[in-house]
C-alpha cells in the first residue's frame, strides 16, 4: 500500500466483554490494532494512524493522527468498556479526523472493528457509504462476534456502496482457536501491506508471494513481540557460540594429535664431546698428533 491517513474505529461496546474470541473480544482487538499499525508505518513510514472508539455514550477519538505506537497504546489503556455502539457516527466522526490530516497526499482510510449488533438501518448505512465513496474514503470492515444474518446483510450492502478505486474490503472472521490478528493477515485488508509474518505466519496474500516470516529476523517483527525477538537473537548467539567453540576444540585435538605423530630425528653424534669441547670430524687428541707426524717430515734444508 501507498502513503495513507488510517483511522481505526474499535468496538468497545459492552458485547466486546465475550470471551469467544481469545483472549476476548476486546483484547483481541487490541492485537490487531498492533499489527495494523505496524503494518501500515512499515508499507510507507509517512503514512499515519489514529485511533478511536465508537462505545459508550458515543465516539471518542483516542489518538489523533500519528507515526507514535506509544500513543496509540497509550489511548487503548484508557479505552472503558461500556454501552452500545454507535456505528455511523463513529465512521463520520472518523471522516472528520481524516480531513484534518497535515499531509494531504495521503490516501483516506478507515477501519472499524464490529462486534456487536448493529443498531442502523440498512438505508442509512447506504446513505452514509455513497457520502463516503464521494469524499474518497476507503472503509474496511472487520466483522467479528455478532455475525448474524441482519449483520452481515447490512455490512455488505454498505461495503458495495463505498467500494473505490483504492479498494474497501470487508472481512468476516468467525470464531476460531487462532487469534483474531492471525485470521486478518491472510485477508485482502492488510494482504498488500507486505505485514506477514508479524505474528510469526506467511501472509498468503504478500505482494510477490513471498512469507511473511522471511522479512524479519527468525521469523518474528521486534516492534511487535521485542522480548520473543530477543530471546531468539541471544538464543541463536548462544548456539553460534557453542558451536565455534567446538570447532576450536576439535581442531585443537586434531593438530595435538598430528605432533605426536612426528618422530625426532637422532643426532648422528653429541653435540659436545666428553671433555666438553664442541665435537666434529675428531678429537682434539687426534689433530695433536697429526700436527707432530705434520712436523716429522719436514726436511732439513740448512
Amino acid at each position: 500500500m501507498g502513503l495513507e491517513a488510517t483511522m481505526i474505529v474499535i468496538d468497545n461496546s459492552e458485547s466486546s466483554r465475550n470471551g469467544d474470541y481469545v483472549p476476548s473480544r476486546f483484547e483481541a482487538q487490541c492485537d490487531a490494532v498492533n499489527l495494523i499499525f505496524s503494518a501500515k508505518t512499515q508499507a510507507n513510514p509517512e503514512s499515519s494512524v489514529g485511533l478511536m472508539s465508537m462505545g459508550g455514550k458515543g465516539p471518542e477519538v483516542l489518538v489523533t493522527l500519528t507515526t507514535d505506537f506509544g500513543k496509540v497504546l497509550d489511548g487503548l489503556h484508557r479505552t472503558k468498556i461500556r454501552g452500545d455502539t454507535h456505528l455511523a457516527t463513529g465512521i463520520q466522526v472518523a471522516g472528520l479526523a481524516l480531513k484534518h490530516r497535515q499531509n494531504k497526499s495521503q490516501r483516506q482510510r478507515i477501519i472499524v472493528f464490529n462486534c456487536s449488533p448493529i443498531q442502523e438501518d440498512e438505508k442509512t448505512l447506504v446513505r452514509l457509504a455513497k457520502k463516503m465513496k464521494k469524499n474518497n474514503i476507503s472503509i474496511d470492515f472487520i466483522a467479528f462476534g455478532e455475525l448474524e444474518d441482519e449483520n452481515t446483510k447490512k455490512l455488505e450492502a454498505f461495503n458495495e456502496n463505498v467500494k473505490g478505486g483504492d479498494g474497501s474490503h470487508l472481512a468476516i472472521i468467525p470464531p476460531g482457536p487462532n487469534l483474531l490478528s492471525d485470521n486478518l493477515i491472510t485477508t485482502p485488508i492488510l494482504a498488500g501491506d507486505g505485514v506477514g509474518g508479524g505474528a510469526g505466519m506467511g501472509s498468503a496474500g504478500t505482494e510477490g508471494g513471498e512469507s511473511g516470516g522471511n522479512q524479519f529476523e527468525f521469523g518474528v517483527d521486534p516492534s511487535m513481540d521485542p522480548e520473543l525477538a530477543l530471546a531468539l537473537r541471544m538464543s541463536f548467539e548462544e548456539e553460534k557460540a557453542r558451536q565455534d567453540k567446538e570447532k576450536r576444540e576439535k581442531e585443537e585435538k586434531e593438530g595435538k594429535e598430528n605432533l605426536e605423530g612426528i618422530k625426532e630425528e637422532e643426532e648422528a653424534q653429541p653435540l659436545l664431546d666428553k671433555q666438553g669441547e664442541a665435537s666434529g670430524s675428531g678429537s682434539r687428541e687426534d689433530d695433536d698428533k697429526k700436527d707432530q707426524n705434520d712436523g716429522g717430515d719436514k726436511m732439513d734444508t740448512a
